[in-house]
């Protein structure tokens, strides 16, 4: 029995912890409780078995967002 919920696709118990991704390298799988399926190789969080896209997203975009206004705000205090 895994400390995980089952797999979204195959119904599985064999999901295990992803350690590394490219989109959160170290800590974002750690924060998403992100998880593979060992049967069919799905990715979703073990947590909830539910799909982690919406949370990768937002972990891609926020600081995306937080970086152009910072800039933004410098440019136009250079300006000043």
């Amino acid at each position: 029995m895994s400390d995980f919920q089952p797999c979204p696709e195959c119904e599985s118990d064999s999901a295990e912890r992803v350690k590394f991704t490219w989109w959160g390298g170290l800590l974002g799988p750690k924060l998403f409780t992100h998880v593979k399926c060992g049967e069919c190789g799905t990715t979703y969080n073990g947590k909830t078995g539910k799909s982690n896209n919406v949370a990768i997203a937002l972990y891609l975009i926020i600081p995306g967002v937080i970086a152009f206004v910072a800039a933004f705000l410098f440019v136009l205090k250079g300006q000043n």
